[in-house]
């Protein structure tokens, strides 16, 4: 998080506060406790808005545009109330040890019985529909023996046919030493009934302090500017001595461990990293040897500071090997200290004395003033060895050349239009116009059931996507949060949207294997009840919607959570598949996990991943399609590349079924997409890509949408939208002295309209996937 920058008024009167009272009254340590980054200008007017005169009862913060009414209590209690509990107002507490921070006075909410009670206000008719609203609290919680414990902020909003919805805007961390601030945003789609804000969230028992609330229309963030690059060094390696052709100079070892140079290291670059820098000169052979190594982040170091530049994507590659001695698989990594920061440039977990390849990405977008690089990661008293590290700014353009290429290849068919009619001397010489009018490729996005209340998302989605995934309304802490309750209204509602729309649908998902995301009634069962549960999921679920979804994610991240597994046997995952396919064999069955594409988690490396799903077919389990998330930052085409090209040794389709990435600044954000986007429709054994949302305040993480939350297609939507344009086929010409016409194109549907003197007819044909020539006769 960014440390929030206070205006010199601000200031002072902080200072006055610290020697006038006890230190944990005015706790700032814990202000920039935030849930997004707060923007130096809207706190700004906040503070300006606590501090100018008292409002009136009934009355907005003076020119705030702040639509809370009475937001800091100067009315006392006016326009609050208790949701489930009572409310108080306070000048101080604990003897003056808590006093306000901002203004007079502050409230809390006590005798809460459930985490949901709390303070709350009405907003209805001040808050508009289709306006992004930005909402910052100062917060803090008070006794039961909680130290800490999250607050949240939710919306609770009727609809006009009286359905009820929550939507939390955003959740931080409070303490009882001291105010922190609580910030997110939120998106109303219609004209709701009633709309009530409230705090939420810490344990029965501890209340909820408040000394401010603002929710406002949020500020438009100036346009980003465009990275300014030329003249870019790209490919070139920023190790000195990478080689070591002189010695060990330029390297130092971090700790007390001992550097020397030894011979016999691989001579060719890592794959990763020559498919980035094609024809180089080989590696020399000579390797580093770390000894003496009394803990896991001892190893060779090497500074690198000025050498980065910022926006520009950097790619890591090294060779890494470990000496005898170690019991279990050991990870190495290739770490960055930015500015004392920890960067994960690429991790490999092995166990064996082999040379093994690690990759890795990473972006600055502010210049550093000391960057260290370094290799650390085995056990102590493990030996490691490293050769041939290269660190180098990739060349996206030049890469994307060589995969229009592969996508002509794999993506396009020959086609060979025959014309016949009784005239011949009417076909001859005609001329003819071809429009692809839609790609068969599979596009979509996650949706959810309160997005598709915006109007204006919905058009975006059914011109520009054919697929769509449900965020969180097919899990089972949502159709059952809990036990015996049941909530198929939200599914069954999406499933009718995308009917209606023509959408393809894939189930997100029958199980989920990580603990924090299952429900705690489920967590509580013993394993007998477990083993029914699960039974009673598979069958109420699978059996509901038998042939309405196209895949299911049976048993989500698999690779980062075993709560199933630990409890119910190994078995228990390939028992999920086949009930699955036994309830429904027309659905296609699939692993779903992150981190497989781009090197920064040992965990789900391509390795793992592949012995994880052959693991699962030993034991029967029907797996039919591969799973990439693709949440990803800073991407590099060859690192995706080899991660498909691994995993789809398997023959087994490959969807990214969750692709999102992150970047403040747009542009960049419309890079990295294009870097996906184009690996993987360039890759023969993926099949289709699902976005993780494309529209801003319904994603889950946030600067990553292609859409504003108001509407405003942005850098990265322009390019998703250029690049859906370029995978549209057009052809002019005219039919030849044969009665043909002749052209390449994509898989997909076509618009042709024919023209001469005496005719003008149009027709639609479709091209389907094949390696041979497609002939297609019309008969005009």
């Amino acid at each position: 998080m960014e440390i929030f920058f206070f205006s010199l008024v601000s200031h002072l009167f902080l200072f006055v506060l610290y020697w006038v009272f006890p230190v944990e009254s005015v706790f700032l340590p814990n202000l920039p406790a935030l849930e997004t980054n707060p923007s130096f200008h809207v706190f700004d007017q906040i503070v300006s808005s606590v501090c100018t005169k008292s409002t009136r009862k009934g009355h907005l913060a003076n020119g705030s545009n702040n639509i809370i009414l009475n937001p800091t209590f100067e009315d006392e209690l006016s326009n609050w109330s208790g949701k489930g509990c009572n409310i108080l107002l306070h000048e101080s507490m604990e003897d003056g040890k808590i006093l306000p921070l901002y203004g007079k006075f502050f409230a809390s909410a006590t005798n809460r019985t459930r985490s949901w009670n709390g303070i709350e206000q009405e907003i209805t008719g001040r808050v508009r529909p289709k306006l992004a609203y930005e909402v910052t609290a100062i917060v803090r919680i008070y006794g039961g023996n909680v130290a800490d414990a999250n607050i949240q902020a939710t919306l609770w909003v009727q609809s006009q046919d009286i359905n009820e919805q929550y939507i939390k805007i955003a959740i931080s961390q409070a303490t009882d030493k001291g105010w922190v601030q609580l910030q997110g945003k939120f998106l109303l789609n219609g004209s709701p009934l009633k709309v009530i804000i409230f705090l939420e969230g810490p344990p029965p028992g501890t209340d909820i302090l408040i000394n401010r609330l603002v929710v406002k229309h949020a500020e438009k963030a100036p346009p980003p500017l465009r990275p300014f690059m030329k003249n870019e060094a790209f490919g070139v390696n920023i190790i000195e001595n990478s080689n070591l052709d002189d010695g060990i100079n330029g390297w130092f070892p971090l700790g007390n461990c001992s550097l020397n140079m030894e011979f016999g290291s691989p001579i060719e670059l890592p794959s990763m990293a020559r498919n980035s820098l094609g024809m180089q000169e080989r590696l020399s052979g000579r390797y580093i040897l770390v000894t003496n190594r009394a803990d896991t982040w001892m190893g060779p170091a090497q500074m690198i500071s000025g050498k980065l530049k910022l926006y520009l994507t950097y790619q890591v590659s090294a060779w890494v090997k470990i000496g005898p001695g170690s019991t279990s698989p050991q990870i190495v990594n290739v770490a960055l200290s930015i500015d004392g920061n920890w960067v994960n440039g690429g991790q490999v977990e092995f166990n064996n004395e082999s040379w093994h390849e690690v990759g890795g990405s990473f972006r600055i977008d502010k210049q550093p003033s000391n960057v260290m690089v370094y290799i650390q990661g085995p056990a102590a008293g493990v030996d490691l060895m490293v050769a041939g590290l290269y660190i180098f700014p990739v060349d996206r353009r030049a890469r994307f050349k060589l995969l229009k290429k592969q996508t002509d290849k794999i993506r396009k068919r020959d086609l060979i239009l025959k014309f016949a009619s009784s005239k011949a001397n009417n076909v001859s010489g005609a001329f003819v116009k071809v429009e692809q009018i839609q790609n068969s490729f599979p596009f979509g996005s996650c949706i959810t059931r309160s997005s598709i209340d915006n109007e204006d998302l919905v058009r975006f989605l059914v011109k520009n996507f054919n697929w769509v995934v449900f965020g969180n309304e097919l899990k089972w802490s949502w159709t059952e949060p809990q036990q015996g309750n049941f909530n198929y209204k939200d599914a069954d509602e999406l499933l009718d949207f995308c009917k209606n729309n023509n959408l393809e649908v894939r189930g997100h998902c029958i199980f989920w294997e990580v603990e924090y995301a299952i429900q705690p009634w489920v967590q509580g069962l013993n394993k007998r009840d477990l083993t029914t549960a699960v039974q009673n999921r598979l069958t109420d679920l699978v059996t509901r919607y038998k042939g309405k979804f196209r895949h299911y994610d049976v048993d989500n991240e698999m690779l980062h959570g075993s709560f199933y597994k630990d409890r119910l046997g190994k078995d228990i995952q390939a028992t999920m598949f086949r009930t699955s396919h036994q309830l429904d064999p027309s659905a296609t069955l699939f692993v779903n996990d992150y981190h497989i594409d781009d090197g920064s988690d040992v965990k789900s490396s391509p390795e793992e991943y592949i012995r994880q799903i052959l693991d699962l077919q030993r034991q029967g389990a029907p797996v039919g399609g591969i799973g990439l998330q693709g949440h990803i930052d800073s991407p590099v085409g060859p690192i995706v590349s080899s991660a498909l090209d691994k995993v789809g040794t398997l023959g087994l389709p490959i969807w990214f079924t969750e692709l999102d990435v992150s970047s403040a600044n747009e542009f960049i954000r419309a890079d990295d997409l294009e870097v996906m986007l184009r690996e993987a429709f360039a890759h023969p054994a993926v099949e289709g890509i699902i976005l993780w949302g494309f529209w801003e305040l319904y994603m889950s993480r946030e600067n990553a949408h292609l859409v504003n939350a108001e509407g405003k297609i942005n850098a990265a939507g322009k390019r998703y939208l250029a690049l859906k344009k370029e995978w549209l086929s057009r052809a002019r010409g005219y039919i030849d002295v044969q009665g043909e016409f002749r052209f390449r194109g994509f898989y997909g549907t076509y618009n042709i309209e024919i023209n001469s003197p005496t005719m003008k007819i149009n027709r639609t044909f479709v091209v389907d996937k094949g390696e041979s020539p497609l002939a297609i006769n019309f008969d005009l």
